[in-house]
Parts: structure tokens; sequence; C-alpha cells
């Protein structure tokens, strides 16, 4: 379920906001998005999608926004397009699209979703969340998240 915000333009980045958590996705037109999804992703799985986190590795893909949000919110969201002037939406294309269906490494901390998208736009790896995570305490936070699943 999309929130009130305008159709995604090429190039941007989309949050979904998962149960304890946002997933990211970058918009590459025609309703598809590509986003990066340890392996047992399953497109719209909302509070499973959290016990996916721990995984080693992820596959890039590409799948229409609808059933990669499922029925959770979404929004644009570029927000750092204040700090790093985003690439231009030919160019974060074809690189988005150059990844579709490789394996690659995956870390909560290092080399997230929200990594990936950002390296996509901006040419910067960087997550907010992961940032939050550490400076929270991540037993704090999985543990939070745990006891919130049972």
């Amino acid at each position: 379920m999309a929130l009130s915000s305008p159709t995604p333009k090429v190039g941007d980045l989309i949050e979904i906001f998962r149960f304890g958590y946002s997933h990211w996705a970058i918009y590459v037109g025609n309703g598809y998005v590509v986003h990066l999804a340890p392996p047992s992703e399953i497109a719209g799985a909302g509070a499973s999608s959290i016990l996916s986190t721990v995984a080693e590795t992820a596959i890039v893909k590409k799948e229409l926004l609808s059933k990669v949000a499922g029925g959770d919110r979404y929004r644009i969201n570029n927000k750092h397009d204040d700090k790093y002037p985003p690439l231009p939406a030919n160019k974060i294309v074809k690189q988005a699209e150059e990844w579709v269906g490789r394996k690659v490494r995956y870390s909560l901390i290092h080399d997230n979703c929200e990594h990936f998208v950002n390296e996509l736009r901006y040419r910067v790896s960087r997550s907010d969340q992961s940032n939050q995570v550490l400076r929270t305490g991540v037993l704090g936070v999985l543990g939070g998240l745990a006891a919130s699943i049972i």
C-alpha cells in the first residue's frame, strides 16, 4: 500500500516499511524496482523478512514494486539528495540492471539493501539504519525485534 506520494521517477529510492525495519529498492521504470534480497526474502513477507537479515549472501532482483512491497507501505525517499548529487537516471538504471541476478555479499551492518541503493544513486555506500543500530547497540535492537516476533 503506497503512501500518498507521487509516482516514482526512474532512479528514485523506495523505502518499504517492514515490521521493525525498512527495506530499500531503486525504481527502474515501468513499475519495476531493483533490490538486494537475502535468499530467504519473500516479496511482501513483512515480519518473516527480518529473519533473513542474518544471511551472508543476497541476490539482486528486479521485480514489480507492488510485489516487493506486498501489503506494506512505501514511499519515495531520496533523503540524501541535499548531501550527494545523484547520478543521471539512465546511469542509475544501467548500473542496477547490470547487477540483476548476481549473488553478492550481504551484511546487516556493512552491505545491506540500503547501502546497495545508495551506492547506485549517489556512489556512496551508506545505511542510516545500520548506523542507528551501531549507535543504539546491535544486541538491544535485535533482542527487541526477536521478542516482538515471538
